[in-house]
């Protein structure tokens, strides 16, 4: 076998060791090249930063590209992206619409729909399940896909919780939760918008977090609020009913936002333990997650 000699082998060429020093020097083209569609795809740089962001780089990792945080990385990469001309429409906000409208009309009808079946039909078994499938579809039903295998999971769980404390504590638990769909689909509206607000004005994606979670925290207690008062609206136990809606209320939120369905997942399915503390228990697990996850930009990108 023929061997070379390394003080006899070749140099490599100075074009060679050009492009060598040159991809050293520019650790941007790299990640350019990486996060290619990505970049291209951006209507501004927070969209880049938001996706950098959910692919695991922080601002610390920023700091290996010469950047101070990953909003800065995120413009240089805008900046640098080939792109063809955007559209008008891509930037400019859009006023609330005949869709907005019929959602909030949506988000109406269960309470409607629930509190007439319970006074028309009073003790017909009927009534509380109509009253659980109106409000789990209305309550949970994402409006942008979210990750994991099973997609259809986190909503039979939703309505197997609320159908079983239906069975258990009556109507009027089903009434109640149905009352509390239209203020969560404004809650959650007004969340969605306002996490895109603080988005718009941060620098730091640690900014933004510090952001976030009070508005999150503050969307969560309005809504506890509303729900408490659809429950004495509607004649059921408050002890039952406001940690139920909450952990209804949550997937909604979680989902909408991109969230992964398993985490969703197993907090419905610790709510089917028949202990009392079991529903309490898993609304808690599921605020926990919610913090942390919904306090990301990446949750906060246009669909």
């Amino acid at each position: 076998m023929t061997t070379v000699d390394p003080d006899t082998a070749a140099p490599p060429s100075p074009a060679a060791d050009r492009v060598r020093r040159r991809a050293a020097g520019d650790p941007v083209k790299a990640l350019l090249h990486r996060h290619r569609e990505l970049c291209e795809r951006a209507v501004d740089p927070l969209e880049i930063a938001a996706g950098l962001e959910a692919h695991g780089i922080t601002d610390r990792t920023a700091a290996r590209f010469r950047h101070r945080d990953v909003f800065s990385l995120a413009e240089e990469l805008y900046a640098r992206s080939p792109r063809g001309e955007v559209p008008a429409t891509a930037t400019t906000p859009v006023p609330p619409g005949p869709s907005a409208h019929r959602a909030l009309g949506c988000a109406l009808l269960p309470g409607a729909l629930a509190a007439a079946a319970a006074a028309a039909a009073a003790g017909q078994p009927w009534a509380a399940p109509a009253a659980v499938a109106a409000t789990v579809a209305a309550l949970v039903w994402p409006g942008r896909a979210a990750g994991g295998r099973f997609p259809w999971l986190a909503h039979l769980l939703a309505a197997a919780v609320a159908g079983w404390a239906a069975y258990r504590y009556g109507t009027a638990l089903a009434v109640g939760l149905a009352l509390a769909v239209a203020p969560g689909h404004l809650l959650a509206a007004a969340f969605a918008a306002g996490a895109r607000a603080r988005l718009d004005g941060c620098r730091a994606l640690e900014d933004f977090a510090d952001r976030a979670r009070p508005l999150l925290l503050a969307v969560v207690a309005g809504f506890t609020v509303a729900a408490a008062g659809a429950a004495a609206l509607a004649g059921a136990p408050l002890a039952v009913a406001v940690p139920l809606a909450l952990l209804l209320f949550l997937p909604r939120l979680l989902l909408r936002h991109g969230s992964r369905r398993g985490p969703v997942a197993a907090a419905l399915a610790l709510a089917l333990v028949p202990v009392p503390a079991a529903v309490p228990a898993a609304a808690a697990a599921l605020l926990v997650h919610a913090v942390l996850a919904l306090s990301r930009a990446s949750a906060h990108t246009r669909p």
